[in-house]
């Protein structure tokens, strides 16, 4: 017959019971397993890997992750919280580890990042583009075998003086053409011409001229000229001359006129023309046409990125 042993048995097991000798050997083992942990709580070190284990699965070990145990007490030796390892880092719960997984290398932020990064692209392209189409009008006329805007004068301002080509570089200029005795058409261009100055003055200084020639210099002398203009802006030149003065600007210009033949003296007449403002560069070169389709600040607005794109400088 086997010999038989009485080992005490484990705290959670009853106190008084018999065991065989394989059962006796296992229950002592488990003592001498606890009896170890037990000293093992106040060192500083990790505890076991069961342990580890085990607990990994009520919170997941920073060290996994890349942290360390953590530590309690006053005197920071690393004594064991609560008898379990406790972690500190980024994930303390399953549910954070698995959103993180969840989730991927992308967040929030990296989201925002990048519809930030389109949005700015897109408007620097379309910056970009506007202002390589403003330049290919601008240089339209400075090619060889592109027809022309524009071209040396010599007239008189509404003051008597002489006003020539020359007298209007080193600065933009603003040019149009009509006549005085304009029933309606020319009235709402100088309000327009007289916002756009505003406008322009206002975004970019005072780097631009306006000028209006007239298409009627038989009627406009540089007097009446002078008392029309004064209705609109203070700012605006009227120009004036002889029949055929006027006549090679407005060819020089591409700019139609047409008066009405054998007019008697003191008849009224209207005078057709064309109704462009022509947008001249500091080097009296031909920029752009603003038409009746475009408005005040629609013009203004041409006008100023114009200007930007400018590299010389003004006088």
């Amino acid at each position: 017959m086997r010999a038989r042993a009485c080992v005490l048995a484990p705290r959670h097991a009853y106190a008084h019971t018999v065991w065989s000798g394989g059962q006796a050997r296992a229950a002592a083992a488990a003592g001498a397993r606890r009896l170890h942990l037990a000293a093992s709580s106040s060192s500083s070190s990790p505890p076991p890997r069961s342990v580890r284990r085990s607990s990994a699965v009520r919170e997941p070990a920073a060290h996994a992750l890349g942290g360390s145990w953590a530590r309690s007490g006053n005197d920071g030796n690393g004594s064991w919280a609560g008898g379990r390892p406790r972690a500190y880092g980024v994930y303390r719960t399953i549910e954070q580890l698995r959103a993180r997984h969840q989730s991927g290398p992308f967040s929030w932020k990296a989201g925002l990042l990048f519809v930030l990064s389109g949005i700015t692209m897109i408007v620097y392209f379309q910056r970009e583009k506007s202002r390589l189409r403003r330049q290919r009008i601008a240089d339209a006329t400075k090619g060889i075998g592109k027809p022309k805007v524009g071209g040396p004068f010599a007239l008189r301002d509404h003051d008597g003086a002489g006003f020539s080509s020359e007298q209007m570089k080193g600065r933009y200029a603003l040019v149009y053409f009509g006549f005085s005795h304009c029933p309606d058409i020319c009235p709402d261009e100088l309000d327009k011409m007289a916002r756009m100055v505003d406008l322009v003055r206002a975004a970019r200084g005072d780097v631009m001229r306006p000028l209006f020639v007239t298409c009627d210099p038989a009627r406009d002398s540089p007097a009446v000229l002078k008392a029309y203009l004064a209705e609109f802006h203070p700012a605006l030149v009227g120009l004036t001359g002889s029949w055929d003065e006027i006549k090679a600007m407005c060819k020089a210009y591409r700019v139609y006129f047409s008066t009405p033949p054998e007019v008697k003296p003191g008849q009224d007449y209207l005078v057709d023309h064309s109704i462009y403002f022509y947008l001249m560069d500091p080097d009296g070169d031909f920029v752009e046409c603003i038409g009746r389709q475009h408005t005040a600040e629609e013009g203004a607005k041409l006008i100023t990125d114009h200007i930007g794109d400018w590299k010389g400088a003004f006088r």
